[in-house]
């Protein structure tokens, strides 16, 4: 909604406005793209004008959307999941996002992974096991070496931690 708004204040007409995308009719004037990037950094939001930051937001989107709000499990490799959804080589995309962001695309899909973990261990309606098996890990135990080696803390130490505070603060 803030990009339409700002792309209307701006006089600027469009065919699509989606997560990351937007497509305008016209050629916009350095001066409109300078207006639109300011007004965007106002909004917490941020303009992406080339192609390779573009690809990373969507690397991103694609692992997020994977690990947040897919409840199939992964059939082939990342790797190749990755390649066929944006439809490029993988080895660009590892390179290209590596390069950028500091850390392979596998850290930061199993950094998420762990992210979401920890949220199901937070909500409190699911064991280890079936967290494990909704994250459609291996096993409890390869979920419980990775959640450590990711956060320093075991699953279920995690878990007495947020009771442990919850009951500190009922006792307020």
């Amino acid at each position: 909604m803030v990009v339409k708004e700002e792309l209307a204040k701006l006089g600027l007409h469009y065919t699509a406005v989606e997560l990351g995308e937007v497509q305008i009719l016209e050629t916009i004037s350095a001066e409109q793209h300078d207006q639109f990037q300011a007004a965007l950094l106002k909004s917490g939001l941020e303009l992406m004008d080339d192609k390779k930051s573009i690809l990373i937001g969507k690397i991103k989107d694609v692992i997020i959307d994977l690990v947040h709000y897919s409840e199939e499990p992964l059939t082939i490799n990342l790797s190749q999941y990755l390649g066929q959804k944006l439809n490029h080589d993988y080895t660009y995309l590892s390179n290209l996002f590596s390069e950028v962001q500091g850390i392979t695309i596998e850290k930061f899909f199993i950094t998420h992974r762990i992210e979401r973990v920890k949220e199901l261990l937070v909500y409190n309606e699911l064991n280890l096991t079936e967290i494990a098996y909704q994250m459609h890990y291996s096993s409890v135990a390869h979920l419980s070496a990775q959640f450590k080696k990711i956060t320093g803390l075991t699953p279920s130490y995690f878990k007495q931690l947020k009771d442990k505070r919850r009951s500190m603060l009922e006792d307020l």
